[in-house]
Order: C-alpha cells, then structure tokens, then sequence
C-alpha cells in the first residue's frame, strides 16, 4: 500500500514539471550520451590520424626541393591540432626548405604561423621575438602580409585577454586593433581568420544579428564534422548563450565537442566549457570525466594556456566532490541513527537493517574511490605547481638576459653616435682639404692622395680599437673565459692591453649575436672563407666537445 502511494507521488510530480524543462533534460541526456560514445571511441579516431602522419613522414623522408617543402607543410597541418611540439617542428623545416629555394613569401608565411602558434599555446615572447625577426618586402604578396599582421593581432589579443595590469590590457588592444585594421586590408572578409575578428568584434559590442549573420555566412564555408567546423561550432554556441537559449546553445557546444574528438583534435576549447556548463547544472561525475579527458588530452597537445584554463574547473570539482562527500557522511550517519531507533523498537525491520547495511558499504566503497580521486587531482595540482616554479625561473632567466642585452645596447648604441659625430668631422676636414688642393692647383698631391690606402687602414685600425673598447669594457672577464675554453698550448693572448686579436674579435662578435660567417666578414673585412678557417682552427682547439665550443661562448 505505501508503495502504491510513493508511485503515485512521484507520477503527480512529474506531471507538475514543465514539459519544456523535462525536453531540455532529455535532450542533454542525449548529446551527452553521444559524447560519451565518440571518448570510448577516441583512441579509433587518434589511431586514423597517426596513420595519415605516418603516410605522410614516409611521403617527407622521400621527397625533395619543393616537394618536401609541401610534404613537411602537410604534416605540420596534420600535426596542428594534434601535437604542437612536432607542428612547430615542421613548420621550422618549412622555413628552413622556403629560405634554402628562395621562395622568401613562403618564409615569412610560415614564420607568421609559427608566431600563431607559439602565441596559442603561450609562449609570448617567442611568438614577438619570430614576428620581429621578419622584415617582409614591400612587393610581398598581400594574402603573405596578411597572415603576417593576423599573427601579431593573434599575440597581441592573447596578451590583452591575460593580462591583469589595466595599462597594459589598453595598449595591448589598441595594438590588437591595430593590427586587426592592417590584416582587413589584406586578407579577404570571408576567410576564416577575419570572419573569426568579425564575429569576436560584433559580440564583443552587443551586436547580437550582426554576429549570428556572420557566424551563418562562416557556417555555409565549413565542412560539417570537420576541424574548422568544430571552430564555428564552438562560436555559434557563444552565440546562442548570449541570446539566453540555452537549448541551441548546448546543442552547438556538443557539435564542437564531438568534432574535436572524431577529428582526434587534442587542442580543445568546447570540452572544458561543456564541463563547466554540467557542472553548473549540478553533474559533477560527468564534469569531471570529461574535464579529465580534455585535461589528458591538453597535456598530449603541450599547451600550457590549455592547462591553465582547466586548473581552476579541476579545483573547483575536487571542491565539489568535497561537499559532497560532507554531505553523504552526514546523512548516513543520520540514517545510522534512525536504523539503531527502529532496530530497538521493532524486530521484524531486522532484515530491512540488513539490507541497509549492504547499502551503507557500498557507499562507503563509493566514499573511498571519491577519495583517491580526490588525491590525484591533488599531486596532479601540485605537479602543475612546480612546473609553474620552473617556468617563473626560465622567465628570471629570461629577465636577466634582456637586462644584459638592453646594457649591451645602450654602450653601443651611445659608442655608435659618438663615432657618427666624429666620421661626420673628419669628412668635413676632408672635403675642405680636397677644397683646398684643389683651389690651390694642386691635382698631383690630390691624385697621389686618393690612390693611398692609408687612410682607409688608420679608420679600420681606429674602428677595430673603439669595438674593442667597448667589448673589454662591457664584457671584462671575456678574454680570460674565453682561453678557460681552449686547451692550454692554444690560448690566445693579446700583445697590447686593451685591444684583441683577429681570433678573439671574431669570437667577440659571435658573443654579440652574430652567428653569419659572412656578416663578421664583411665586419672585419676579411673574405668569408677566411672566417671559416678561424672559426674551425679555434674550434678544434676547444678544451671540451667542439660542436658546444661557440655555445659556451655566447654564455661569457
């Protein structure tokens, strides 16, 4: 009879509830189920794609010239979503096999993907250091330059978004914007990369039909289920939560999920925030599966900025967890103590405190995994920890370099104005000489004075002086540290106090950044193939292995 009764509760209950929220719970039910069917099929779909990365690092060891170029540009798009360590890797043989044909577009256009990749996965400063390596021509072509200015748009909109200084937030946007205006002028409106901007821009203004326009038109250019497709997806959910309907919302959220996992796409932004939409409905053991998988997925892909963003939904499941196991130890002990009471007053419910019991353990099971998951999530919070210490010490390290470069500059940026100023003086002299000879007939002593080359040598002499100057005086210990290097019997010591030899002015000048044979060269007026000589002959006298020999020496 009771049981008759609580049925019939539970049925006026339902009735009672909105037919369109009982739909909507349904339906999450549903896209969750699919989503949980493509992880269990996950490791199918990573095993396609590894087999396609195989074909095509078989199609690279063949290839050659420009060939090998397409074939090392097609495995960075494979690897693109997949691994970045290995798409940054080929996309530097891009550049190494675009620079060695000559095909200086295809150079800049793959540095500028490298800059957009590296600012993806948070690397900043590498990202700046390749964008301001690169000095496009002016007759580049504009799709090449438009990929250059959305590289540094993509930098600069990364730094404005992370930032917490308020300063630095306006004028990383003003150069975000900057750049943004430069990449409209190139690139066409309906490629990705600007509708993309457009779409950001319109949202980010309250421009609500003017966003889901573009998002439509970007829709009709990608393939369903395909990669790009989880990228308007993802933005077509933003879409729709903005406009409140939460129904459409988790519907392109799903889509963009699921086409991250079937495309074996290991850089994910759908998975973490569909987490974080279940979580705030109160599904903590889904959220959590699936923060899980997307997280294992991140550090396969080797974002940091992925990392950073799951941290805190990681915290806050483990928080959640917490409450309720707080809450699942209250109520049993209350349910403990209604089951003793009925126990002393009636004995026929000893079989019903039997079976409670059974229940009582299995929670108590339940309890203990809650609590070693609990536990990894923790070393792995701590893990994460101590690769950000690592991190804040490469930046230290970073800091002190610049510091020591900024100094280096300064020294010869005001060295090199003082001798501006007095090659400007000693030209004047010069011309009123020549003025003079002139005036006064004098063409023979003119002549015989510009066949001389003593002058070139006492300016060269006087040049090679100032540098040295300058290099002792920042770099003190350098000539000391540099002979530490070399075995005893080939240590090179200056005869006059002050001044270097050939050899070690050529190590000097590795030590300030140049690394061209040809450029140091050209410095010490010297052929190329002489340097090369120098350059070997104190090589194969280094102390320890030769190949670390110049490494060593940048490190003085």
């Amino acid at each position: 009879m009771m049981t008759h009764r609580l049925v019939l509760l539970i049925g006026v209950f339902l009735a009672s509830l909105p037919a369109a929220v009982r739909a909507q719970q349904t339906d999450l039910e549903s896209l969750c189920r699919q989503i949980d069917e493509a992880i269990a099929e996950s490791p199918v779909y990573v095993a396609q794609r590894e087999k396609k990365i195989s074909a095509a690092r078989h199609a690279f060891e063949q290839a050659s010239g420009m060939q090998k170029y397409e074939e090392s540009y097609r495995l960075y798009e494979l690897y693109r979503p997949f691994v970045s360590d290995s798409a940054i890797y080929f996309l530097n043989q891009c550049v190494t096999l675009a620079e060695h044909q000559g095909d200086a577009a295809a150079a800049v256009r793959c540095r500028s993907l490298l800059a957009i990749r590296c600012s993806n996965i948070g690397l900043y400063d590498e990202a700046l250091c390749i964008l301001d390596s690169i000095h496009p021509a002016a007759d580049l072509d504009s799709a090449v330059l438009g990929i250059y200015y959305e590289a540094y748009n993509n930098v600069y909109g990364e730094l404005s978004y992370y930032t917490r200084l308020d300063d630095m937030r306006q004028r990383y946007q003003a150069e975000e914007q900057r750049y943004r205006q430069l990449m409209y002028a190139c690139l066409p409106p309906d490629c990705e990369a600007c509708l993309l901007r457009r779409e950001q821009s319109a949202q980010g203004e309250g421009r609500l039909e003017e966003s889901m326009a573009i998002n439509d038109e970007w829709l009709q250019q990608v393939e369903p289920g395909s990669h790009p497709y989880a990228l308007t997806a993802l933005y077509r959910y933003i879409e729709f939560k903005l406009q409140r309907d939460t129904t459409q919302m988790m519907y392109w959220l799903t889509e963009s999920v699921l086409a991250d996992i079937r495309n074996a796409a290991m850089d994910q932004g759908s998975m973490w925030e569909l987490a974080n939409e279940l979580m705030i409905r109160g599904d903590v053991e889904r959220a959590s599966r699936y923060i899980s998988y997307t997280s294992d997925c991140a550090n396969r892909y080797g974002s940091r900025q992925r990392n950073w963003q799951i941290a805190p939904l990681l915290t806050h499941i483990a928080n959640e967890y917490k409450a309720q196991s707080e809450r699942t130890t209250t109520q049993l002990r209350v349910t403990l103590v209604v089951i003793s009471v009925l126990a002393l007053l009636l004995l026929a419910t000893l079989f019903f405190v039997h079976r409670r019991n059974k229940q009582l353990h299995a929670a108590r099971n339940a309890l203990t995994a809650s609590n070693d998951e609990l536990a990894a999530a923790n070393s792995q919070l701590a893990t994460q920890k101590d690769e950000l210490a690592a991190l804040n010490a490469q930046l230290s390290t970073l800091n002190l370099q610049l510091t020591e470069s900024n100094r280096v500059k300064e020294e010869y940026i005001g060295r090199f104005m003082s001798l501006c100023a007095q090659y400007i003086d000693k030209l004047d002299n010069y011309r009123k000489m020549v003025n003079k000879k002139m005036k006064n007939k004098e063409l023979d002593e003119l002549f015989q004075l510009s066949k001389s080359t003593e002058l070139k040598e006492k300016e060269l002499d006087e040049l090679y002086e100032n540098f040295d100057s300058v290099f002792l005086h920042l770099f003190p210990n350098f000539v000391d540290g540099f002979n530490a290097l070399l075995q005893p019997e080939l240590q090179i010591h200056p005869k006059q106090e002050n001044r270097l030899t050939t050899d070690i002015r050529i190590f000097a000048l590795i030590r300030l950044g140049f690394e061209d044979s040809s450029k140091i060269a050209e410095f010490l007026h010297y052929s190329v193939n002489t340097i090369y000589n120098y350059r070997a002959r104190i090589k194969n006298g280094a102390l320890g292995n030769r190949e670390q020999f110049e490494k060593q020496v940048k490190e003085l």
